[in-house]
């Protein structure tokens, strides 16, 4: 083996531990308040090493929402898997619980709140954009269902994000019980 052959195996064996540290930590501070030296130390290496394997901060974040991604469909796929129908919208609501549950977290969820706030920039867009159409595509093959059942599928889950993220199941206001009707999270 050469040194070079090494230098890359160690490479690409550290890119998923630093997206997943970027996860974490754009998740805790977004884009504009973390930086790649805070990543650096989640993850333990130096951030001159974070910059030779993603030279932008962007890139970085890029990384940690496609892992974000990668999470949410394998969830979904767990959620499916265990619907006890293959109804469309069974299988929907089995893959659904199986977000519910991942989302407990918050860290998966913050992490797509930040990413939505600065969509703005193209990179990070362009990447949420091929997330969320991961999610819709799989939802869609998984489910057999109609596009209105995905679609309804895909508002669902916005609509749980907002409940979740601004804590409104905890708000005993008429509004916030209209919007949190019949949604339940996982403690």
């Amino acid at each position: 083996m050469t040194e070079r052959s090494s230098i890359l195996s160690t490479a690409d064996t550290r890119r998923p531990l630093v997206a997943a540290a970027a996860l974490r930590e754009f998740a805790r501070g977004g884009y504009h308040g973390t930086t790649v030296a805070n990543v650096a130390r989640e993850a333990k290496i130096s951030p001159a090493y974070v910059f030779k394997l993603y030279p932008r901060k962007e890139a970085l974040f890029v990384a940690a929402l496609e892992a974000c991604f990668d999470q949410i469909v394998e969830a979904l796929a767990e959620g499916a898997d265990a619907s006890a129908s293959s109804l469309p919208n069974d299988v929907l609501d089995a893959m659904g619980g199986a977000y519910a549950a991942l989302i407990r977290d918050r860290t998966l969820l913050l992490l797509q709140v930040h990413a939505q706030s600065v969509a703005d920039i193209p990179e990070i867009g362009d990447a949420l954009r091929t997330g969320l159409a991961k999610v819709t595509a799989f939802a869609m093959e998984r489910s057999a269902g109609s596009d209105d059942d995905v679609q309804r599928f895909m508002a669902y889950g916005q609509l749980c994000h907002l409940i979740v993220t601004a804590r409104i199941d905890e708000i005993p206001a008429t509004w916030a019980q209209t919007l949190s009707h019949g949604i339940r999270h996982p403690d």
